[in-house]
């Protein structure tokens, strides 16, 4: 069995129709906001992961309406976090979901993880989410789903 974190993750970009994302605060990190987001276990590949971290972190179960987006992103491991990891592994490869629910979703958080959750327009969660690659992938989901021409949605 291995004792060390696989570094190897998932991000998902959890929104409803009008634009709105999904944000949960972190636990042990102050005013830490990012979307749903795991390690892969060993065995797992993203896809599963994905699922099994949404299910965890919201209560959510839409596995079969994940989007992959095929694109992974390395960034650097949090120094306070290197200890999770083999010695010398410093970078993460993450991959990009997203899953669109309705806007009456009831999401239900793991209080060891998160200590509350926000539904902001997309503008707003790119400025309130702590990393680069959670700012990216909104941007991107942004891009897809509500063009400039619906701009009093967002």
């Amino acid at each position: 069995m291995q004792t060390y974190k696989r570094p190897e993750s998932i991000l998902i970009v959890v929104h409803d129709p009008d634009g709105r994302i999904l944000l949960l605060q972190r636990a042990d990190i102050e005013n830490f906001w990012q979307s749903v987001t795991g390690s892969l276990r060993w065995e797992e590949t993203p896809h599963q992961a994905a699922g099994r971290e949404l299910q965890e972190e919201t209560g959510i179960d839409n596995f079969d309406q994940l989007i992959d987006w095929h694109r992974s992103v390395t960034f650097d491991i949090l120094d306070a976090f290197k200890s999770r990891y083999s010695p010398g592994t410093t970078q993460n490869l993450e991959h990009m979901f997203s899953l669109e629910v309705q806007t009456d979703q009831a999401i239900t958080l793991n209080p060891n993880e998160h200590l509350c959750y926000s539904w902001l327009n997309y503008r707003d969660a790119i400025k309130r989410v702590w990393s680069w690659s959670n700012r990216i992938a909104i941007e991107l989901v942004a891009k897809r789903y509500w063009s400039d021409h619906n701009s009093n949605r967002r």
